[in-house]
């Protein structure tokens, strides 16, 4: 592992670090230091958790405590939705079934779901992620609607003022892998994350904390871009739940980077997800917080202040006075199975940072005779480890792969079984 101190000059929106100072990311694991993490079981009167029973009770407190401190509120009310079939094409050869729905809430705010279903009867298990850039990046497929709105992808002639052009039809296949999916017996559900919120500070205004806030009661401070993506999965999984084909007691949700945070916290707030994946997700979603190296919470929130709540900020240099770290997030997912998965290139997301996360949920799951990551060491290159938690670090950079799907769906396919040639109810 290669050891030296990342020299980073933040100016984004004019934002600079306190006292002047260039931000100084810890690239190097031996100065890292000890740190005591909070126990996920530990009451607030002090007393220990021992059963689940009682941990379901403690699972709302820890709960509370991130939507007050660090994602914000979810709303409770839930919003009548409308969706309609905007297009049904066969693909790869009739193995498969594109659909593009447009589903609506409350008449106020319109977003388009993309579905690619195994061509054959029964009720099939999906992924469902959140894309970066636009429905049309995840496949060639011409049927498919060019978004149009921001995103954060600008590479010249794909997209033009970040907007997507009809070049950017593909861009991101690789992280999608379709046909793996499919051939797999499973079906997948994406949407880009920009029809809920765009991906940056004012992206709030044309997104749902604006276009809804009086049916969600909620004004847009009170939560958080992460938390309007989190919702956002929630209910296109409600909308999945109408779907004949679709078995809605199976639906895996995941997400890479920024959209892994998205898709934990989802995870934590509906239990309906039979499985979360987390691709290279770093601070603010699998790594510990406490851990100083690679990105931290200064340079997380300055960089991307729509993300959380503002008071998240306040934790900035002073981790460890946090009442929870993200381990106790990911334990709150307890006793579905949850992958996370790190790249060696990825340095900044803290790939020994999320392993130490997803090893810390242990005593949650073995309240539910689970056994999670277990004691193992950290792992070497391409070597999954762990049961109904479980991780690997791959080679490679900050990206979601072939290799990351193939493990994803050895993983998924042990416990969330697709079902096949079920005649369709």
């Amino acid at each position: 592992m290669k050891t030296a101190l990342l020299l980073v000059s933040l100016t984004f929106c004019g934002l600079l670090s306190m006292a002047q100072q260039p931000f100084v990311a810890n690239m190097d694991e031996s100065k890292v230091g000890s740190i005591t993490l909070p126990n996920p079981l530990q009451k607030p009167d002090g007393t220990i958790v021992k059963n689940k029973k009682a941990w379901e009770k403690q699972r709302l407190y820890w709960l509370d405590q991130f939507q007050k401190v660090m994602y914000g509120k979810m709303p409770s009310k839930k919003l009548p939705q409308s969706s309609q079939l905007v297009s049904r094409t066969e693909i790869m050869g009739g193995k498969a079934i594109q659909y593009v729905w447009a589903l609506t809430f409350t008449g106020k705010h319109s977003v388009t779901v993309l579905g690619v279903l195994p061509n054959k009867p029964g009720k099939v298990p999906v992924f469902l992620g959140l894309n970066f850039c636009g429905n049309q990046t995840t496949s060639t497929e011409p049927s498919i609607p060019i978004f149009e709105k921001y995103v954060i992808c600008n590479e010249a002639g794909q997209f033009k003022n970040n907007l997507g052009q009809a070049e950017s039809r593909g861009a991101w296949a690789s992280r999608w892998q379709f046909e793996k999916v499919i051939a797999a017996g499973y079906g997948s559900i994406t949407v880009a994350c920009g029809d809920f919120e765009e991906d940056l500070p004012t992206g709030y205004r044309n997104g749902i904390r604006s276009t809804l806030a009086d049916q969600l009661g909620l004004k847009a401070e009170e939560w958080s871009c992460i938390g309007a993506w989190a919702w956002g999965l929630s209910r296109t999984a409600d909308f999945l739940e109408t779907i004949p084909q679709i078995d809605a007691k199976k639906i895996i949700v995941h997400g890479h980077s920024r959209l892994g945070k998205a898709a934990l916290w989802a995870g934590a707030n509906d239990q309906r997800f039979a499985a979360i994946i987390s691709n290279e997700s770093g601070e603010g979603g699998a790594a510990l917080s406490r851990r100083n190296y690679g990105e931290n919470l200064w340079r997380i929130t300055n960089s991307f202040p729509h993300w959380f709540l503002n008071s998240y900020k306040d934790y900035a240099y002073k981790e460890n006075d946090l009442p929870f770290d993200q381990h106790i997030l990911m334990s709150l997912l307890a006793p579905r199975p949850l992958y996370v998965a790190s790249a060696m290139g990825d340095q900044w997301s803290d790939p020994r940072g999320e392993f130490l996360g997803a090893q810390n949920t242990e005593a949650v799951y073995q309240l539910y005779g689970k056994t999670g990551l277990g004691t193992v060491a950290f792992p070497g290159l391409n070597t999954p480890v762990g049961q109904q938690v479980r991780y690997h670090i791959r080679e490679g950079k900050h990206d979601m792969t072939d290799y990351d799907w193939g493990e994803y769906l050895r993983f998924v396919g042990e416990i969330v079984k697709p079902v096949k040639n079920h005649p369709q109810h």
